[in-house]
């Protein structure tokens, strides 16, 4: 609330609202007390005495709002705005008496109805509001809204306790992002919560999460979306649009996520969710979707920005037909000065009701195209966002590409505050670790922090977010298990997902019961693992790759809502020693400050970071290299000693002689982890290398540490 509208009503000792003497109804519309509203609220708002509606068009004539009672579809009242309540674009009223648990509510605009010129204006059609913090319809999972239902809107209370919470702040360099989806998280009968496929699912499972070691969560898309849009039946099974990537509304909590019926509280549970997390130590980052909405192009629904300013909040080709630069029908017009404002205030919104930590932008190059599709040098989104003082704070993490073929990796406009999704790292060190040719170089850089891409003295070290899997593509086990995408489930005849999978089934596709093959591919999921964790950078890995999760070959997994995107918690008993080793890994991770950054100088004098081959200080890799070595040296200031750390990657299918880099004469190198050694691979006993030579067996990756002599 603005000073001025504080001004207008009084804060109590006991924390209600009384009204001033001159905040009183002007007037009276079919039996309701109104007067102009505070036109800087957005949206709906409850005060003590009645509810604020806010609503903004541009090119719409008149503005009519539509109350309902509660899940009914015919109104029980029509208000129009007068005229004088309209103050440049923007329609505000207050409305006396109004019990937010009593109604549901929506708009009706008037305009020209012109398609070829953008404007779709019905006085007929409901909308629904933009700045919305609840959306009805849809609250039970899979069910489409009923035929003459539409979305409404519901006021919701905003009176969330989160006690003392401070922010957790932690930063990007010293954070390790746990990719998830809400429902398919815990939905499987195997994960054994209470609530499954929900928010409070989610927070059953906060200890196993502790445990693990990972200190940020990244929710996938928890805005209300469709997830019924383009729901139909291959080979038996009923098919949604699971994943969540088609929002309809930016600013109100998926409804069908909550375990139960949150009536105007809606968001408690994921506040409640996000609470918890905090209090363990976890962050909670949003993936965020600004780039298109579920009204696709023009043969697409109707029910909110289309009909509030269709030409406004979508990029328009000069015949009125939609640009689809998302592959998902249209392309929000992100630059435009109403959206842009829109989207900040979505994102505020956000940070200051739901205490969220940061955000990840799905198809964020979009967020820097023109209002004719062109890319920008300065986009001012993107601008705002960096240095808009709510979210200044707050993680801003791109996918640094769009489907409209715009690829930004390394050179998406950052300012300094932007961080990336690391592409180049997931293809380059994919290629790499399966023993391809030519990709050694490439691979060390990546490792490194990719320099090459984000020069420290300009992106400090904050800028590339590590992955080898994600939601899209192939689980961690599947990357090791199949050569080919197996997408026959998705209705598409295996023609959707990506063929650039650079992937390695190590012998034989999909499931097998050889105990060779199955050893390998832990070996495979090992490696990856461990690499991941000592590569600068921030690391990020999918749910359920730490014990193996398998999507059974489907790269593309967005419409399976069922046993091929749901987490199979037995797994983490059947592939323990994959959970042992990821937990071993971010515990190595978190135990060394001189993987994450450079440190203070070590007495031995070795660089904070260099690059060696089978011979120590040797980096001259040429197109048929398939042994690297990172050395990480500094002093910890929290053991005040020498911390020296040698990773090494045999990625040749025969043994490899490695020489370490030579040590003084009171220190010596030990193996700390071995790929290779199976069950073992975690060594918790010194092995003192006097010599400063090991044998590196066939696809193996080794971690060294130094040590004092043996006595």
């Amino acid at each position: 609330m603005s000073d001025r509208e504080k001004q207008e009503f009084l804060l109590l000792e006991d924390g209600t609202w009384t009204e001033e003497e001159n905040l009183k109804p002007l007037e009276q519309i079919h039996g309701f007390q109104v007067r102009p509203g505070f036109y800087e609220i957005n949206g709906a708002t409850a005060f003590p005495n009645g509810v604020n509606f806010t609503v903004i068009t541009h090119s719409g004539t008149a503005c009519e709002l539509v109350l309902f009672h509660r899940q009914q579809s015919v109104p029980y009242a029509v208000i129009p705005f007068p005229e004088k309540y309209r103050i440049g674009s923007v329609y505000s009223m207050f409305i006396f008496g109004l019990k937010i648990n009593e109604f549901e509510y929506a708009y009706r605009i008037d305009g020209p109805d012109q398609p070829e010129k953008g404007f779709l204006f019905d006085k007929t059609r409901y909308l629904l509001d933009p700045y919305a913090r609840a959306v009805t319809g849809q609250s039970s999972w899979g069910q489409k809204l009923s035929p003459g239902n539409f979305y409404k809107a519901r006021v919701v209370h905003n009176n969330f306790n989160w006690g003392e919470e401070s922010r957790v702040a932690i930063p990007l360099k010293d954070s390790i992002i746990y990719e998830l989806h809400v429902r398919g998280f815990t939905k499987s009968p195997s994960s054994g919560v209470r609530h499954p496929g929900t928010f409070d699912g989610i927070r059953e499972k906060i200890p196993y999460l502790k445990d693990l070691g990972i200190n940020v969560v990244e929710l996938m898309p928890v805005f209300e979306f469709d997830e019924t849009r383009n729901e139909r039946t291959v080979n038996g099974k009923h098919l949604l649009d699971y994943w969540g990537y088609n929002p309809v509304c930016f600013f109100a909590p998926n409804t069908s996520y909550a375990s139960e019926q949150e009536y105007n509280r809606e968001g408690r549970e994921l506040k409640k969710l996000i609470q918890e997390l905090h209090q363990n130590g976890i962050e909670v980052i949003l993936d965020v979707v600004f780039n298109h909405t579920a009204e696709g192009n023009e043969n697409g629904p109707v029910f909110s920005f289309k009909g509030i300013d269709n030409n406004i909040y979508y990029m328009l080709t000069p015949d009125g037909h939609y640009y689809n630069f998302s592959g998902c029908g249209n392309t929000l017009n992100c630059n435009h000065p109403m959206v842009r404002d829109m989207i900040l205030n979505c994102l505020r919104y956000w940070v200051f009701s739901y205490h969220v930590d940061g955000f990840r932008f799905d198809l964020a190059s979009i967020l820097g195209r023109n209002e004719d599709s062109t890319p920008m040098n300065k986009p001012p989104l993107l601008e705002s966002l960096a240095y808009d003082p709510i979210l200044y704070s707050v993680d801003l993490i791109a996918e640094a590409w769009d489907a409209g073929g715009l690829y930004q990796v390394g050179s998406f406009p950052s300012w300094n505050r932007w961080a990336e999704w690391n592409g180049k790292y997931r293809d380059d060190l994919r290629s790499f670790l399966k023993g391809d040719d030519g990709y050694a170089a490439a691979a060390a850089q990546r490792i490194i922090g990719s320099p090459d891409l984000y020069p420290p003295d300009k992106r400090g070290s904050n800028a590339s977010v590590n992955f080898l899997t994600c939601h899209d593509g192939f689980t961690l086990y599947d990357l090791y298990s199949y050569n080919q995408k197996h997408n026959e489930n998705n209705g598409w005849n295996n023609t959707d997902g990506s063929d650039d999978n650079r992937s390695w089934n190590c012998g034989e596709e999909g499931d097998t019961a050889n105990p060779e093959i199955r050893a390998l591919r832990f070996q495979m999921i090992k490696n990856a693992c461990l690499v991941l964790m000592c590569s600068r950078g921030t690391p990020m890995f999918f749910a359920g790759d730490e014990f193996g999760n398998t999507q059974f070959g489907n790269n593309n997994a967005y419409c399976q809502d069922n046993a091929i995107s749901w987490l199979d918690w037995s797994l983490t008993e059947k592939n323990h020693e994959i959970l042992e080793f990821f937990r071993f890994a971010i515990n190595i991770r978190n135990q060394h400050p001189i993987i994450r950054e450079d440190t203070s100088p070590c007495s031995l004098g070795f660089p904070y970071v260099s690059l060696h081959g089978t011979l120590p200080w040797k980096s001259d890799y040429d197109w048929s290299t398939k042994m690297i070595g990172i050395l990480y040296a500094g002093y910890d200031p929290n053991t005040h000693c020498d911390d020296v750390l040698y990773l090494g990657i045999n990625t040749y299918w025969e043994t490899l002689e490695v020489t370490l880099p030579k040590l003084n004469d009171t220190h010596c190198w030990t193996p700390i982890a071995d790929t290779s050694r199976g069950v073992n691979a975690i060594i918790d006993h010194p092995e003192y290398l006097h010599q400063g030579s090991y044998v590196m067996n066939p696809r193996s990756v080794v971690l060294f540490q130094m040590i004092p002599s043996a006595p």
